[in-house]
This record gives structure tokens, C-alpha cells and sequence, in this order.
């Protein structure tokens, strides 16, 4: 597992899938051990697949993430057209009702770019309202960049602007913080008035919000 000191710069991919109800769980953790097995190709910095902790805030009612991180767009360009890679989604696209996608360089990271099993993440999603200024777009961008340094529990914090429109359903921001596990994330929510000047700053430029937890789970556990 990589930890490097020094901030660096990755791309960051985040897939949000909704099965199907009543999907037979024996195909659901086939599929997902395949997507997870997508490590494999040498393409990814860090891989994870899996059903979501929960939702916070969301008009979709999504079931399982991917989360996965790459040096390059030409990285992530080069794993999205991998016959691996596409095989997989064949076979996961009849167990799906919905499924959405976002892409973004996260400039500044630092810490470890493969997170350790039981890492917890809050992946937040926004669409904003249209014919937004770029000055208004900066301020959300620094008020997400702005929470890690509030809450010392945050582990990470990545964001940015979304690159590949054609399956983010119009949402434009995205960003993905990290947490030591699934406890730290909670003290964060304990505290979650510490963050109330902030949101109320941006609140007004919103048109939706998608907040979901997952946790990175052990190799022997993400299909469950």
C-alpha cells in the first residue's frame, strides 16, 4: 500500500449502482468480485466495490459503489475500454435499474491513495443550480475544501468538477472524504454545526444533493 508524504495529484472515480429488487445475491456477489478484481489490471492507484453503508441524501436510491483512483485521464480512459473491464459491465448491467458516474482531479492529495479495509468514505454529489458563475462555483469548491480542516477526524478530502457528463444526470461537482472508519465518521456527525456556516454559504447555489457512506471492505467481505 502506497503512502506517500508528499501531496500528489489523481483522478478520481466514483460509480453508484442501483440493483435490481429481488436480484439473486449469489449473482450480485459474483459481479461484485468482479468489479473488485478490476485491481488487477494495473491500471488503478486503488480499487473498491461493494453495497453502500447508507444513504444520507439522495433522490436515487442506490445500493453499491465504485470507488477507484488513477494517475492519468489516459489511465482511466485506458480502463474503460479494457475488454476486462467491459465484460464486467455486461454482466452487471441486467442485475441494474441505475446506474450513475463521476470523474474528477483531485489536486493536493495527500496521504495514502490505496485506503486500508475498514476506511470509511462519504462521497457527496452536487447539482447545481443553472447558469451558475464561475465565482459561485469556487465558493462551493473551497467550502468542501474547507471541511477537512474543521474536523480533524477527516482523513482526506477531494474535490472537483466533474468531466464526463454522460452519466452524472446533470450533476457537475463531486467529492470523496475519507475517514480512519466508520467511528471517526460518526464524531464528525456529532459535530456537524461546525460545518453549518459553510454549507449555509453554498446551500442557495444547489439545485440536489447525493451524500452516501460506504466502507472499504476486506478482500473476503465485499460481497457480502
Amino acid at each position: 500500500m502506497s503512502s506517500p508524504s508528499a501531496a500528489q495529484t489523481v483522478v478520481e472515480h466514483i460509480v453508484l449502482f442501483k440493483l435490481k429488487d429481488n436480484t439473486d445475491p449469489s449473482k450480485v456477489n459474483a459481479w461484485v468480485d468482479g468489479l473488485n478484481a478490476l485491481s488487477s489490471l494495473g491500471l488503478t492507484l486503488h480499487l473498491t466495490a461493494g453495497p453502500l453503508l447508507s444513504i444520507r441524501s439522495s433522490p436515487f436510491a442506490f445500493t453499491h459503489l465504485l470507488h477507484s483512483r488513477y494517475k492519468s485521464k489516459d489511465d482511466l480512459a485506458a480502463y474503460a475500454v479494457h475488454p476486462t473491464h467491459i465484460s464486467v459491465v455486461k454482466e452487471g448491467l441486467p442485475l441494474c435499474d441505475d446506474i450513475m458516474a463521476v470523474d474528477w482531479i483531485a489536486d493536493g492529495l495527500t496521504g495514502p491513495v490505496d485506503l486500508s479495509p475498514a476506511s470509511a468514505i462519504r462521497v457527496t454529489v452536487l447539482k447545481l443550480k443553472e447558469e451558475l458563475g464561475e465565482a459561485a462555483k469556487g465558493e462551493v469548491l473551497e467550502a468542501i475544501k474547507g471541511i477537512k480542516g474543521k474536523f480533524g477526524e477527516v482523513g482526506q478530502v477531494t474535490v472537483g468538477e466533474n468531466f464526463s457528463p454522460g452519466r452524472a444526470k446533470g450533476y457537475s461537482i463531486a467529492s470523496v472524504a475519507v475517514f480512519k472508519g466508520v467511528k471517526e465518521m460518526e464524531e464528525v456527525d456529532s459535530k456537524e454545526e461546525l460545518a453549518k456556516p459553510e454549507k449555509d454559504k453554498v446551500t442557495e447555489y444547489l439545485d440536489n444533493v447525493i451524500v452516501v457512506d460506504y466502507v472499504v471492505p476486506s478482500p473476503q467481505s465485499a460481497s457480502v
